[in-house]
C-alpha cells in the first residue's frame, strides 16, 4: 500500500542556521521557507536526488512543534513521510487494523498541495508516521 518515502521531517530550534547548514556544508538545494498555518509550522524542503528532508519550525504558540522543542531542545526527528495513492482507502484500510489516525480521521492539504494523515506514533513503533496522496 505505501509507496517511496517522500520524506524526514526534522525539527529545528533555528530554521535559518539549519538551512545554511544543508545549503553550505553539505551542498544541497534549499527551498525557501514556507509557512503552514493549518499545522503550526514553517517548513523548509531539502531537496535530495532520492527523496526529501523538511525541517520543521514552529509557528506560533500552539505549534506542535514547539512542545516537541521543548523536549528536544537540539531538534530532532520528528516524523517519516510515506506516499500513497489513495488517502481515503488507506486510512480506512489502516483504521480497520486497528491502528489510530490523528485528528479527526479526514485528511488535511499539506505542504505539498496534497492531502495527508498522520499516524498515532504508538502504533507505529514509537515513530510518528505522515502519509501523503501522490
Amino acid at each position: 500500500m505505501i509507496g517511496r518515502l517522500n520524506h524526514v521531517a526534522i525539527a529545528v530550534p533555528d530554521l535559518e542556521a539549519a538551512s545554511e547548514q544543508y545549503r553550505t556544508a553539505l551542498g544541497a538545494k534549499v527551498n525557501a521557507p514556507q509557512d503552514e498555518p493549518d499545522h503550526g509550522v514553517t517548513v523548509v524542503f531539502i531537496e535530495l536526488p532520492n527523496t526529501k528532508i523538511e525541517l520543521l519550525y514552529p509557528l506560533g504558540e500552539n505549534s506542535p512543534i514547539a512542545g516537541f522543542l521543548e523536549k528536544n531542545p537540539a531538534g530532532g526527528i520528528h516524523h517519516v513521510c510515506y506516499e500513497v495513492d489513495d488517502i481515503i482507502a488507506a486510512r480506512d484500510h489502516l483504521k480497520a487494523s486497528g491502528l489510530r489516525v490523528l485528528g479527526n480521521g479526514e485528511p488535511k492539504i499539506g505542504a505539498h498541495g496534497k492531502p495527508v494523515l498522520f499516524l498515532h506514533p504508538k502504533d507505529m513503533n514509537g515513530t510518528l508516521v505522515e502519509l501523503e496522496q501522490v
